[in-house]
Order: C-alpha cells, then structure tokens, then sequence
C-alpha cells in the first residue's frame, strides 16, 4: 500500500448525466481526506498529500480501529438541520473544536492488503458499506450512500435540502488519480476558489474583497465581494490580508478594477471559497459571497471553473473508463519492475513516454532505475518531499540519457512540463521553476529531472529565508564517522545559539546540518543575515579543532578535513532537496534521519530508491523541523557570548 494516492476529481459539468451506469451522491462541503491505516498507525492527507492528522486529532484516532485501508472522503462541519458548512468548519479548526466533525466516506482503495482501485466502484462501495458497519468505536465516521435514481431529481432534492450539489460517478469504472469525466459534479449554486487580490477598507476595517483567479501566468480580475462577512470571519481574514499587503494591483487581466484610496493591495497568495449566481460575459462573479479561507488549495492552482457540457462528458467517459481499464495504477513498488513498467506509463495522472528508459544503470547491489520508476518514487515521496520544496524556486539537474549522460541544471520554467507553477524572482527576466502538487513532482521524472534543489526561504516568498543549511563537505581521505562526529559539533554549537538542528544525507559521503531560523515583523531575517550568521558559526566550529575543519573552499587547504560550506545560505543558493534522489551510482537519495541513527555502521550509501518504501513507512525524523524555527537575533546574541 503507498502512502498517498493522488486523489479521484470530478468535472463540473451543465446538468447530471443519464444512464444506469451512473450513480450519484451528496456533494460534500469540507476538505477532502484520505486515510491510511496500516498497523494501528492512522494518517489523514489533504488532497495535496499535507498531513493533517493533527487537525482532526478524533477523526484520526478513531482510525485506529479499522484494519489496514486507504479511505477517500471528506471531513464536515453540520449545522444544526444537518447540513455541510464550510465556514464552520473553517471556525471550528481555528476554535480547537473538531470533536464534533464527521468523516464522509465514499470510497476505499486499500483493504487488508488488496488494492481495490481496479475494481469497478460498485464493488469498492460494497466492501467500504461493509468495513464501517463492522468497525465499532468509530462514531465521527459516516458511509455515503448512492442512489441510483434519476440525476436531475436528485440535484432537485439536494438544492431543497440546500446542499452544495451533486456528485455522478460510474459505477463501472476503476478508481484512476486526477480529473476526469469518470465522475462529474453538478452545483445548486456556484462555487469557486478565488484568490484574494486586495480589499477595500482600512487597516482594521473590511468593507469587501477584490478576488481573482490564474490563467496561465495571468491573475484575472473576477469582481467584488461584499457580502458573507461577520464578527467571527472578518477578523481573522483582515489580519491575514495585512500581513501581505503590497503597492500595487496584482491583476494583470481581466476587467480593470477599481481604484479608489480606501483598496489596500495585496499578494495574491489567500485562497477563498465563494458561491455565486452568475459569471458575466466579462469573466466577473455576480451576486457573490464570501464562504471562508482555503488552506488546502495553493493560490496558483486556482482557476476559473466553468461547466462542461453533460453529453462531453458523457461520451468521454466511456472512452475514459476504457483507458483507466486498460492502463493500471502505479503501484507501490519502485526498481526492477520491468512488467509493470511496460505496462502502467500514467503515474498521479501524468504520462510517462519511454518509461523504460534507463536513468540509473544497474551496480553490483541493486537493479537498474528506469524513467517510471523514477516517476513512482516520485509520487511515493511527494507526501514528504512537498513540505520542504512546494512553492520555493527550484534549481534541476536533467539527465535525459541517464547518469553517464549529458546533464543540463537548470532553474527557469522547463517547457512543456505539466503542473508547473512559474515563479517570480527579483531580478530575473524569466520566472523560475516551482511546483505545489504530486503532479508537478512527477511531471519532472518525464523530464528526466533526476536531482531537486530548492532555495531554503519561505514558500511564495524568495526574499525570506527560513532554514540554514550547514553542507559538511570531506575531503576524500576523511572517513564518514569523523562526518558524523563533525555533524555532531554542530549540533552542539547552533543548540547553545538557542537553535534546534536536524541532519540528512545528501546523496554522497557528506551530510547536511539544518535549522528553522525566523525573524519577527519589525526585524525580518535578510539573506544577508542568514549567511553572515551561517559563517560565524562555521568560523567557531573551525576555530575549535582547525586541524579537522575548514571554512576555505580552496581544495589546497582541504587535505585530511571537512569544508564546513556556509554558501548555502546566500540568496539563490540551494541545496539538494530531502528525499531528492542523486545522479549518482546505486540512485542514493539525500535522506532526513534522526541524530540516534548517526552511529557507527550507518552507511549512507544504503538510502535509495530502492530502499524508499520502507524508508518513507517510518516515521517522519524531520516532521517538527517547521515549528521548531528559532529566532536568528537571538540566536546571534548567543553566539556573540560563547
């Protein structure tokens, strides 16, 4: 069983489909989750593979109870005549008040060890029905009936009931990652994502919002909301929109809005959820109202959502059902797998050409990696790669031919690559690389991106650095056991600056050292400031045992000890990415592990991609890593007194 499965969307479309293939279900008003249970240890991912099990500490311990699944579904908040609300939903996180939420659950994939996914949905149903009537002591669990009735009268009953809408799916058809017309979504009203572009009011008064959402690298103008606002919600959403507030409009499209002193412009980075009437002739939202803050949605995945015709998606589907048949879903394994690879080429909804293209020869200890098989690490990975990459600018190392290849690094937008989200940089003509979803991590395995680089700032924002990265780098005389005691001095040095550090192989015989740092309003950290303090703390470790460490780059001096690289830490400097693989001998990946496991016998080398499955099934020794940040002033101060 993975550990994430990109999750199954449905397309909107103009009305409900016709057929006895079709079924239908209540449209849920919340965040879609997914639950992984394995072993009594329960998991809960947003559809962008976040966990989130700490959010809903109920839902996720009631898990426990269940046998080994994958469960897709939604978690809700009901109003008092049972209907989803989704801002309060929205207010019960921000309360602590989550004991009274309610899973939704409307599809298994994983059961007891057998993978579902190619079962047809009524057999999946059938056996997910069962598995919650047996389980006891689940009480925030609910199984979602379908009715196989007529579409139109059910949308009529749901928009009574004044539920969001609908949901079609086939009866028929397996369980394939990503949007297609295999399930179809049908609104009472609209709904959209929209991205918050600035408001109008005052520093503490919200009188509207003025929203929009992307097309390509455009940020449209979709109008004005006015409405949907009170005493709980306006609050929390005004001294969020403070804090990122900038001189000028950032649309750049659409219906020129309005101007006026009392709009205050922001960054578009909030995501909203609204509903609406209608959409003029000019792409402008009529009669819309403000529901609540996204958090599971980044800004640059928004778009316009606009209805397919029924009768499309109808016939597509068959051909859609068809295909998802014929072509498995990418299973939890990696190397060696030729089979498979012959086989599977779609991986979370990306097709993989010349999947069997060797990237990775084969070495003494292990089989050869292939291009799918790269693909499939990828989107193994990605639940724990994202936290550290999604949304930064990303440095690549392409290897089309594979290791011994010609390789090309690059760092602006690669062409043609899907789920790509362009990244604006300071300075630079052309926008750099940057992803926010599985998707866009497994479109870089088509590209044949066998290394991940990310800046070490702040997501959707270069200019702010939140980790430090110290790169202990030996010399080809130097053992790995006198790295791991260099990692150690370390440790030491920046835990008596008041810092919390964590350390990861990269790949090779070094390891990194790394930091959470964090500045405040008044005093915000500057990558000036990250690379200063980065040097004074290498020129301390240095300073204590020269006759180990260097903080000079020059291979001269390096002889028989460890370049303490502070570099990494300048703006547009990078380092590789946890969990990234290297263009290396035997496909080592640059590994997160805890200080226990720095000992004796521990061989870096062992940490591939071969080996990531049971890797990423432990658990997570850098998971604290973002809510451990320390201030760098501080941090600073005590070191000045060592």
């Amino acid at each position: 069983m993975p550990d994430f499965v990109a999750p199954q969307l449905a397309r909107l479309v103009d009305e409900p489909p016709v057929g006895t293939v079709w079924a239908h279900e209540i449209k849920f008003d919340g965040y879609r989750m997914q639950l992984r249970v394995e072993r009594g240890r329960t998991v809960l991912h947003t559809r962008k593979a976040l966990d989130w099990s700490h959010r809903f500490p109920e839902i996720a311990a009631e898990g426990a109870h269940l046998p080994d699944c994958m469960i897709d579904g939604e978690i809700c908040a009901l109003e008092d005549n049972g209907v989803p609300s989704f801002a309060g939903l929205q207010q019960a996180l921000t309360d602590g008040r989550t004991a009274e939420l309610i899973f939704f659950v409307f599809d298994l994939l994983f059961v007891r060890g057998a993978d579902l996914r190619d079962e047809p949905l009524s057999v999946r149903k059938d056996k997910l029905a069962a598995l919650i009537a047996e389980t006891k002591s689940i009480a925030h669990y609910r199984y979602v009936e379908h009715f196989e009735t007529s579409g139109a009268t059910f949308l009529k009953t749901a928009c009574r009931a004044q539920l969001e809408g609908i949901i079609s799916k086939r009866l028929d058809a397996p369980y394939r990652s990503g949007r297609s017309d295999l399930w179809t979504k049908e609104k009472c009203r609209g709904g959209q994502e929209v991205v918050i572009g600035g408001w109008w009011g005052g520093p503490s008064k919200l009188r509207s919002i003025l929203i929009g959402s992307y097309r390509g690298d455009d940020f449209v103008y979709r109008g004005r909301i006015g409405t949907g606002f009170n005493g709980e919600n306006s609050g929390p959403v005004l001294r969020a929109l403070n804090r990122l507030k900038q001189a000028k409009s950032p649309f750049t499209a659409g219906v020129k809005p309005p101007r006026a002193k009392e709009i205050t412009w922001v960054t578009p980075k909030l995501v909203a959820e609204v509903e609406y009437a209608t959409i003029t002739r000019d792409g402008l939202l009529r009669q819309a109202s403000f529901k609540a803050l996204r958090e599971d949605k980044p800004a640059r995945s928004v778009v316009l959502e606009e209805p397919k015709p029924v009768r499309e998606a109808e016939e597509l589907s068959e051909t859609e059902k068809e295909m998802a048949q014929a072509a498995p879903p990418a299973r939890n394994t990696v190397a060696g797998n030729k089979a498979s690879a012959a086989r599977g080429t779609v991986v979370a909804g990306i097709t993989i050409t010349h999947p069997e293209k060797i990237l990775w020869p084969a070495t003494k200890s292990g089989n050869a990696v292939t291009k799918l098989d790269l693909a499939r690490y990828y989107e193994m990975a990605a639940w724990r790669m994202l936290p550290h990459i999604a949304r930064r600018p990303i440095s690549l190392v392409r290897a089309p031919d594979g290791i011994h290849g010609e390789r090309f690094f690059q760092r602006h937008v690669l062409a043609g690559v899907a789920a790509a989200v362009p990244m604006q940089v300071a300075g630079e003509k052309q926008p750099f690389h940057a992803l926010d979803s599985m998707e866009g991590l497994v479109a870089l395995a088509q590209a044949a991106v066998l290394e991940i680089h990310p800046w070490g700032c702040k997501p959707d924002d270069p200019e702010s650095p939140e980790r430090l990265i110290f790169d202990l780098d030996p010399a080809p005389d130097v053992s790995f056991a006198q790295v791991i005691d260099a990692a150690k001095d370390m440790r030491e040095m920046l835990s008596a600056c008041g810092l919390t550090p964590f350390v990861k192989t990269t790949g090779g015989k070094g390891l990194h050292v790394v930091t959470a740092i964090e500045g405040n309003r008044k005093n915000p950290v500057t990558w000036d400031d990250a690379k200063s303090f980065a040097l004074e703390v290498s020129e301390h470790v240095a300073r204590k045992a020269p006759e180990r460490y260097v903080i000079n780059m020059s291979k001269k001096q390096r002889g028989g000890r460890i370049f303490l690289d502070y570099l990494r830490n300048g703006r547009m400097a990078t380092a590789v990415a946890p969990w990234s693989p290297r263009a290396r001998d035997g496909a080592t990946i640059a590994a997160p592990v805890a200080w226990s496991q720095l000992r004796k016998g521990l061989d870096p080398a062992a940490f591939t991609i071969a080996s990531a499955a049971s890797l990423l099934n432990r658990a997570d020794p850098w998971k604290d890593l973002e809510a451990s940040a320390g201030s760098l002033e501080t941090a600073r101060k005590k070191l000045a007194r060592l």
